[in-house]
């Protein structure tokens, strides 16, 4: 075969240009990525991110390629940050908690504070993080 390949062709169906590298013909097109948010992932971010990458790798694999898994994350951390700050209010009007006490027993206010952030992150992982 001493025929001389063309450098590049273009497909009369599709209009698609075919550059020639090499022995083989390779489509000339560009593909924009979507534009990506700059933010930050969290906690509840990263740990929405490792759920499905664990246990819905389908969903996890179908939002990257739709390029959605950066809306998605910040979604879900927006919720649970949300969430959290309900929860935690909610929760300590409950308990009976009150800035009063942060001065007068500063441990039982702190233990009692702890207690109602662990609560309030147990609701947001059942409720947010694994679904």
């Amino acid at each position: 075969m001493n025929e001389e390949l063309k450098k590049e062709i273009i497909d009369e169906k599709t209009g698609i240009r075919y550059v020639l590298k090499g022995d083989l013909y390779f489509p000339d097109i560009d593909i924009e990525a979507p534009e990506q948010e700059d933010f930050e992932l969290n906690k509840y971010g990263r740990m929405r991110l490792n759920y499905l990458k664990e246990y819905k790798r389908g969903m996890y694999e179908e939002l990257m390629m739709k390029g959605e898994l950066p809306k998605h994350l910040k979604e879900v951390q927006e919720k649970a940050e949300a969430k959290l700050e309900l929860k935690m209010k909610e929760l300590k009007d409950k308990s009976g908690l009150t800035e009063e006490m942060k001065n007068t027993d500063m441990l039982y206010w702190v233990g009692t504070m702890n207690m109602i952030k662990a609560q309030a992150e147990e609701v947001i992982m059942n409720e947010i993080i694994y679904q």
